[in-house]
Order: structure tokens, then C-alpha cells, then sequence
């Protein structure tokens, strides 16, 4: 599939990167999220990606690593590019047998994160993962069971993002604050209706996608939150369908909320 100019620029740095720092450890790399999803927004997305190494990078690679993303982002600061490590092995495991990989995080690189170790991630790259070096991933031995995506789609609301409504709902806090902007607010509402989305299909949408299907989803006293998180995601120029920022936070935590209980609630199940 053909990728944004900038996404293009921003891997191919990369690659060119960690060829320099470490020749022959990256032998593959995998364009994942909103880019592998068809939503990438250059004003709002990040790139996400599955690097595959020839074998789990020891502490001398590891720090080369660091160096190629540390180059590539002083090459290309925007979007950030963000996710995880792994190598052939892996993919072919349970992501919950991986533990903790190499791994860049809201852009700094860590030796050791879960966050992307999971089996959305194992699900999107064998469904619709973009290849800019390896095989495609038709040809890869991937990983991916319904069973355990639901799993972590359930434990992610219950766990994450409970967490996060509970947080934001304070507002003399820094993410309560957050709230008050466009961008948490648009973020928070469309991701946990992805969560809801694949619970109800067994698959993964993308962030606009997930809005258009909530639109229908829910009842409609939520589709003016929805609306406005789909205006904020698309960047209309267009002005916001709330009276005021407060409005609007309290708006998407109620939703937030309103998601986790219809999710959670016993007989959810993937529609046949």
C-alpha cells in the first residue's frame, strides 16, 4: 500500500541509521497502527512500527539501537516513531510469553517496555502489516489468536483506562488538565471505541473508523461527543460543537465511562 511521504522519509532514515550503527542486525521492518490502518494523520499520528532483529540485540546492540533511533530522530523529529523489537522467534510466540522488549515509547527508547508486546500488535502486523524490509507478512509464522486479543482488549479497558477516566476526572491534575485541550479528549473517546469495536467484531479498526461506527453503536445522545472527536482527528477547520473546554472534557468522560460499563457487562460477545 502506498504510505504518507513522510512516513516514507521517516523509515527509510531509519533503516539507514541502524545499517550504519549495526550492518546486518535489522532485517526487517513493519509499518503497524493508524499508517498499516489507513489513518495516519500527519498533525495528530504517530508511526508505529516492528522492527525484527537477527537475534535478541545483547548490550552492545542495544545501545546501537539507541544511537539509529536517537539519529533518526534528530533527522526527522516528526512524527514520532514509536514501538518494538523483536526478533523472528517472537513472532511466532504468544506476545504474553515475550516480556518486556527494546522498545521506543512517546519517543525515547527503552531497553526494557511492554506497552507494544501485545496481540494487537501481533494481530495487525499479521492482518495488515506494511513491509519496508522483510518478507510480507503473508509469508510470516505470526502469532494471532481471537481468544487472547479479546482478552487483552477487556484487560486494557478494565485495567488502562479505568485508570485513565479516573485520573482525568481530576481536574487540578496534569492529565485532568490534558482534558481541557482537543487532542486527549479525541484520542481517549475514539481509542476505547476500538477497544469496544473488537470485542463486538473480534478485529481491529482504526481510530476514524472506530468514530463511524460508535455513531451507530451507541444511542444518540453520545454522537455530539463522537462528532467532535472525529472533527479533531480529521483536523477540520471547523468550530468545536462545544460552548466551552469543560463542556467538552466532561462530555468525553462521561462517554469514557458509558463505554466501560457497556463493554465489561456480561454477554458482550464478537458477533457471527
Amino acid at each position: 500500500m502506498a504510505v504518507h511521504p513522510r512516513v516514507q522519509t521517516l523509515a527509510q532514515t531509519f533503516l539507514a541509521n541502524a545499517d550504519q550503527e549495526a550492518p546486518g542486525l535489522v532485517e526487517g521492518l513493519y509499518l503497524t497502527g493508524s499508517v498499516a490502518l489507513g489513518d495516519f494523520r500527519p498533525h495528530t499520528s504517530d508511526v508505529d512500527f516492528v522492527i525484527v532483529t537477527a537475534r535478541t540485540p545483547g548490550g552492545r546492540e542495544v545501545e546501537q539501537l539507541r544511537r539509529a533511533h536517537a539519529r533518526t530522530r534528530a533527522d526527522v523529529p516528526r512524527p514520532q516513531f514509536n514501538g518494538v523489537h523483536v526478533t523472528w522467534d517472537h513472532l511466532a510466540q504468544d506476545s504474553a510469553s515475550c516480556g518486556p522488549l527494546p522498545s521506543v515509547v512517546g519517543g525515547r527508547f527503552r531497553e526494557r517496555a511492554s506497552s507494544d508486546v501485545n496481540p494487537a500488535t501481533w494481530h495487525i502486523l499479521a492482518e495488515r502489516g506494511v513491509p519496508v524490509r522483510g518478507p510480507h507478512p503473508v509469508e510470516l509464522d505470526v502469532w494471532d489468536e481471537p481468544e487472547s486479543l479479546r482478552a487483552w482488549s477487556l484487560g486494557s479497558l478494565d485495567e488502562h483506562w479505568r485508570r485513565w477516566r479516573e485520573r482525568a476526572g481530576r481536574l487540578v491534575t496534569p492529565r485532568g488538565l490534558a482534558a481541557l485541550g482537543s487532542l486527549a479528549p479525541s484520542w481517549s473517546v475514539l481509542s476505547v471505541s476500538r477497544l469496544h469495536f473488537t470485542l463486538r467484531t473480534g478485529e481491529i479498526t482504526s481510530k476514524s473508523c472506530a468514530g463511524s461506527y460508535a455513531l451507530h453503536a451507541f444511542p444518540d445522545r453520545w454522537q455530539r461527543i463522537v462528532n467532535e472527536c472525529l472533527r479533531v482527528r480529521r483536523g477540520v477547520q471547523a468550530p468545536s460543537l462545544y460552548e466551552s473546554a469543560l463542556a467538552r472534557r466532561r462530555a468525553a468522560l462521561d462517554y469514557i465511562e458509558m463505554v466501560l460499563d457497556e463493554s465489561l457487562r456480561p454477554g458482550l460477545a464478537v458477533s457471527t
